[in-house]
């Protein structure tokens, strides 16, 4: 059997991490089938280092290009493979093989208004639902998902797959306490903290999260800091507006992208971690502040409460008012605060990478067959 998977996107959030941890698990679990990786040109090395059942196959196409619609089924053609595995929504149709696609959300349906123009919906819209015809599988990562890809396209519900995502291992393994204390003491983190850990885009709803931050602050919680962990701040200036607004220039950090290592004691050092987000396909990061032993206040819509259970506060994200509330009823309750905690690290067993990409390795089994 031999198998393309396109890992284009392997440095991304969320998708990237997808791609790390699908093709890690099956360079340990799988040494009989050949892999094919289409990927971006410096990253050939991370790829041959997986084994030798793995061979990189540069590509200099960007992801979500036209010239990708040509370029992809050539390389295809050329190496011969007998299934394809894309692991976001695109799938050229000229593509010589059976392919499986994986679907993680249809935020870009859902929030028209966050694209940057009305062909930019068109495009995401007509991929999507012509990946999903021609797929002889779509995976997806949650039960809301597959609800909103059938909603969104015409295609039977037992071809859809739901298999979750889990907690990347650098980040569930707890780090040493000096290095802990390295971080505190880098980021200056002497009193109580929220964290925030994602990216930024509208949809995130860090607006209202500041909102809250300054209601909470209000009610006598003056040491609370929040530090807001995303990349291409500069892109949403609103952000840095609603800080102005409240005169919590002192008290808002933006650290922009931080490493696995330091991510991992900020998980643990963090007094609550909020993810008050409008809509996520399945929400890696309350996961993995779950899996750090952090209490987690997130949304009650779309894949969360799915994905939390019950050892997290849900509240609704479109009132700033319910998000300060959560994260105060945290804070006041140490009792609730060590609840959530065991709830959380319990919760997260539940999720594990070697399970899903066995999952996944089953599917890629059954459809090239």
């Amino acid at each position: 059997m031999r198998i393309a998977i396109d890992a284009r996107k392997y440095h991304d959030f969320g998708i990237g991490t997808y791609i790390r941890n699908l093709l890690k698990h099956l360079a340990s679990s799988d040494h009989d089938t050949e892999y094919v990786v289409l990927c971006r040109p410096q990253d050939t090395e991370i790829i041959r280092q997986l084994g030798p059942t793995f061979t990189p196959v540069a590509e200099k196409a960007r992801p979500y290009s036209i010239r990708e619609q040509i370029a992809l089924p050539l390389r295809l053609l050329t190496a011969r493979v007998s299934l394809f595995h894309a692991p976001h929504y695109v799938l050229p149709p000229l593509v010589p093989c059976r392919s499986i696609v994986t679907i993680h959300d249809c935020i870009h349906l859902m929030f028209p208004q966050y694209l940057p123009n009305r062909m930019a919906y068109v495009y995401a819209r007509a991929s999507l639902a012509a990946a999903a015809t021609r797929a002889a599988r779509i995976l997806t990562v949650s039960e809301t998902s597959k609800s909103d890809i059938l909603r969104y396209c015409n295609v039977p519900a037992d071809r859809i797959i739901v298999i979750p995502n889990a907690i990347d291992d650098r980040l569930a393994t707890p780090p040493r306490e000096e290095d802990i204390q390295r971080v505190r003491e880098r980021y200056q983190l002497d009193g109580p903290f929220a964290l925030y850990v994602g990216n930024i885009k509208p949809h995130k709803n860090l607006e209202r999260l500041i909102d809250a931050f300054h209601l909470v602050r209000r009610e006598g919680f003056e040491r609370l800091k929040l530090l807001i962990i995303g990349d291409q701040i500069s892109k949403f200036p609103s952000l840095r507006r609603a800080v102005d607004r409240y005169k919590l220039h002192k008290h808002v950090r933006f650290l922009g992208f931080v490493g696995d290592d330091t991510l991992a004691a900020l998980y643990r050092l963090a007094t609550v971690f909020v993810f008050p987000s409008l809509y996520e396909g399945f929400g890696l990061p309350p996961l993995e502040a779950m899996a750090s032993g952090t209490p987690v206040v997130t949304s009650n819509v779309s894949s969360l409460p799915e994905v939390v259970g019950d050892a997290a506060v849900l509240v609704d994200p479109y009132s700033s008012k319910s998000i300060a509330d959560g994260i105060q009823r945290v804070l006041v309750d140490p009792a609730l605060r060590e609840t959530l905690r065991i709830r959380g690290l319990e919760r997260a067993k539940a999720f594990s990478w070697e399970s899903s990409v066995q999952r996944t390795l089953a599917v890629y089994r059954e459809v090239a067959r």
